[in-house]
């Protein structure tokens, strides 16, 4: 081979160095399993039975309100062929995991109360913990959110987290795996910075390893898309600041939604406007490792009669399908009647189309084309094949469908 420069070495190592530079900051994405939904429970209603509970009742909805599977699909709005095999698992999963994460909530769920009672509350949370711990009753992710450092409750948020992390400690001796912190309401990347500085001296003084103590921020205001120093839009300083700490940012709907000025009956998860701020966060996040999570729904049944409770199903599921049409396949879940048709939703997106998704996949790593005439690429397969590791951990599919190696 001639070449007409002498050496390219010195290009080759600056070449490399962006690549480098590039990979830190987008490391590809999260590793490790991705609950569908966190449900949010005020602290001083929380017990060592509250995943169970909710699971209980959203299986006796489940079979008062759709005893078939015709009614189910009715509810649901699913294919006749599509209706049995969902409702059969839907019902399975209530039965055995109605929670994937749980947040024990001490902000808007919560109020605000004076320190003697929330304390009070910290004391009982830590007790329904340790209880629920010590019999497998914690849903596999779990953990508190505290006030927000926007609105003047950081003394008590990290009174709080304080409080509970050293009585936890004192009752079990460790910290159980699976614990999140929710920091809520962040309007700027100083929040971030002073929450890690908090982090990290809470580890130092209780003797917990460096690093072990993770959040996930919410994205609740216009302020948090907009970096109000470099007038940047995106969450990459966020991500920056939080030095690897941050495992998800949530959207926030009502709270975004009333900021920007929208009248109430228009603040709603599938407005135009959330769909913008959702995109921004997809855009911005995308490739650092950092999941992304929907807010929630605030219709919920005011009783148990047929019409009020497939009103508030349809109105959930809807919105659980235009998250998932959007790429966020977590959300936020607020009353045991929203179980039933998020598993639903979720079931019936990932069992549509399966057979051939599983036999694209299959053929790409066979090397032998498919049926449809697609000749996919190492991206869409990594997206098909991240649909089906998706479904297996939520219990929508077996693990058998996932190609050797997966």
């Amino acid at each position: 081979m001639n070449l007409s420069v002498s050496s390219y070495d010195d290009l080759s190592a600056r070449i490399a160095a962006v690549r480098d530079a590039h990979g830190e900051r987008f490391p590809g994405g999260a590793e490790g399993r991705q609950p569908v939904h966190t449900v949010y429970v005020p602290a001083d209603r929380f017990s060592r039975s509250t995943p169970a509970d909710f699971g209980a009742e959203a299986l006796r909805l489940l079979n008062t309100h759709t005893p078939g599977a015709g009614s189910f699909g009715a509810a649901f709005g699913l294919d006749p062929e599509l209706a049995g095999p969902v409702r059969e698992r839907v019902a399975a999963k209530l039965a055995a995991e109605p929670v994937e994460d749980v947040r024990i909530d001490f902000e808007d769920g919560y109020g605000v109360r004076d320190d003697a009672e929330e304390d009070a509350h910290v004391e009982q949370v830590v007790e329904a913990v340790g209880a629920a711990y010590q019999v497998k009753g914690l849903p596999h992710y779990w953990g508190l959110r505290v006030k927000s450092f926007a609105d003047g409750g950081h003394e008590r948020a990290m009174r709080t987290l304080d409080g509970f992390l050293t009585a936890l400690r004192d009752r079990l001796g460790r910290l159980p795996g699976g614990f999140t912190i929710t920091f809520p309401k962040v309007t700027s990347v100083d929040h971030i910075r002073l929450f890690v500085e908090f982090l990290d001296r809470l580890e130092t003084s209780l003797g917990l390893p460096q690093g072990i103590l993770r959040f996930e921020v919410q994205i609740e205001t216009p302020q948090a898309l907009m970096d109000d120093v470099e007038n940047r839009i995106g969450l990459q300083p966020f991500v920056t600041e939080a030095q690897g700490r941050v495992t998800a940012a949530h959207f926030g709907v009502f709270d975004y939604t009333a900021a920007l000025g929208l009248p109430p009956h228009e603040q709603r998860l599938d407005h135009p406007a959330c769909d913008f701020a959702r995109h921004i966060m997809q855009v911005s996040l995308a490739g650092t490792g950092v999941r992304l999570s929907d807010g929630s729904t605030n219709i919920i049944p005011r009783n148990d009669g047929p019409d009020e409770v497939n009103a508030a199903w349809a109105a959930h599921a809807a919105h659980v399908r235009h998250s998932l049409a959007h790429g966020f396949y977590q959300g936020w879940d607020l009353h045991p009647a929203h179980l039933p048709s998020r598993y639903a939703a979720v079931y019936a997106f990932h069992l549509s189309g399966v057979d051939d998704v599983i036999g694209r996949v299959r053929a790409w790593h066979e090397q032998a084309g498919n049926a449809s005439g697609v000749l996919d690429e190492p991206a869409t397969i990594t997206a098909l094949t991240a649909r089906l590791r998706r479904a297996v951990d939520c219990g929508a599919l077996d693990e058998s469908v996932l190609p050797a190696g997966d």
